[in-house]
């Protein structure tokens, strides 16, 4: 079936990674969530890392989502991701319903299986069992929310059945594309992903590409597709300063992206930006280089992130300006007026 091409919504997404002890983080990404609202995209997104602060800087982002949800009125917060084999299923389900009510229903729910193998065995898991895991207690989350009878007779309060329009799924494989498909779900691409021993060269969107095909092919009739392509985005009034900030930060993410399965060639800023699927420069540098992503062109949502650049936070919120003001536009997002805009054209009404 086709579907109207959908108005593509802006979003912003940090793994909570600024060069700060844990406090200060939070701070941080609270005010870049708060910034990115006044310039009017559309949603946030928060991700979930256990023990590692050089991956993630954020284990509870229900938490922080409801500390923003009391200093937002717009911006619709979400996850990116829960990682759920990780999680009591039934907590989630009663967390996420009360913090969605909290936030007058701007919730969006983000899962995945989970990360490092290392990460799983606090839980008494083991990683190889995420994938039963996690289908599991999804089955139990989107079941709480439904209303249904939970063991002993329980029943979710408060319910929450309008969630399972907002549930997103995170993949690097078609496998994952097409469970997101097959369930009704948003389907969330990564702004980065190994590429496999055969296509060491392959280009980010010839590996989301085939994903996509297969989501919109499991996608049953009459379910709009809702498709996530999140990019790794530095935008500058200078081209010289935008390449400064990613060769420090993209150097400072060397070991850790090797570690993580990346094969990195070379040693230049060119090198890594290439290696690390980043686009930075001027907006006039990000717009060419954005554009030439043909799965980009595909997504309903269009979700940046200044991983692994992470500049100092003057730079953050100047570049968010310039990607709400300039670079998202030229990719087809029409966009909400800035609030500061609504607020001057409420004032003079």
């Amino acid at each position: 079936m086709r579907y109207p091409v959908q108005p593509k919504r802006l979003g912003f997404f940090s793994r909570v990674l600024d060069q700060a002890d844990p406090a200060t983080r939070y701070r941080l990404v609270a005010d870049q969530i708060i910034h990115a609202e006044k310039f009017g995209f559309d949603s946030a997104w928060i991700a979930q890392h256990h023990f590692n602060g050089e991956e993630g800087g954020l284990p509870s982002p229900l938490i922080l989502l409801a500390e923003l949800a009391a200093r937002t009125s717009r911006i619709r917060l979400g996850t990116g991701v829960i990682t759920l084999p990780m999680e009591n299923a039934v907590r989630v389900a009663e967390d996420t319903a009360v913090l969605d009510l909290l936030s007058n229903g701007r919730l969006e729910i983000g899962f995945g299986t989970g990360g490092t193998p290392a990460a799983f065995l606090p839980f008494g898991l083991q990683s190889a069992d995420r994938g039963q895991v996690y289908a599991k207690s999804l089955a139990t989350v989107r079941g709480a929310w439904a209303g249904r009878e939970l063991e002993g007779g329980n029943r979710l309060y408060p319910d929450a059945p309008h969630l399972l329009d907002h549930v997103w799924q995170a993949t690097f494989s078609v496998d994952g594309g097409e469970r997101a498909g097959r369930d009704g779900d948003g389907l969330m691409l990564s702004r980065t992903q190994p590429r496999p021993l055969e296509a060491p060269s392959a280009e980010l969107w010839e590996l989301q590409n085939p994903i996509i095909d297969t989501y919109l092919g499991a996608l049953p009739d009459r379910r709009a597709p809702r498709i996530l392509g999140s990019r790794s985005l530095f935008v500058a009034d200078d081209r010289k300063e935008a390449l400064h900030f990613a060769e420090l930060g993209l150097k400072r993410s060397v070991e850790r992206f090797v570690a993580s399965g990346h094969k990195i060639t070379g040693t230049t800023t060119e090198d890594l930006i290439k290696a690390f699927d980043v686009h930075v420069g001027t907006p006039d540098d990000v717009i060419a280089s954005l554009k030439a992503d043909t799965a980009l062109s595909r997504v309903t949502d269009l979700v940046f992130q200044v991983h692994s650049v992470d500049p100092p936070q003057e730079h953050i919120l100047r570049s968010l300006e310039l990607t709400a003001t300039i670079v998202a536009p030229a990719l087809g997002w029409t966009g909400q007026a800035p609030l500061h805009q609504e607020r001057l054209l409420a004032a003079n009404a």
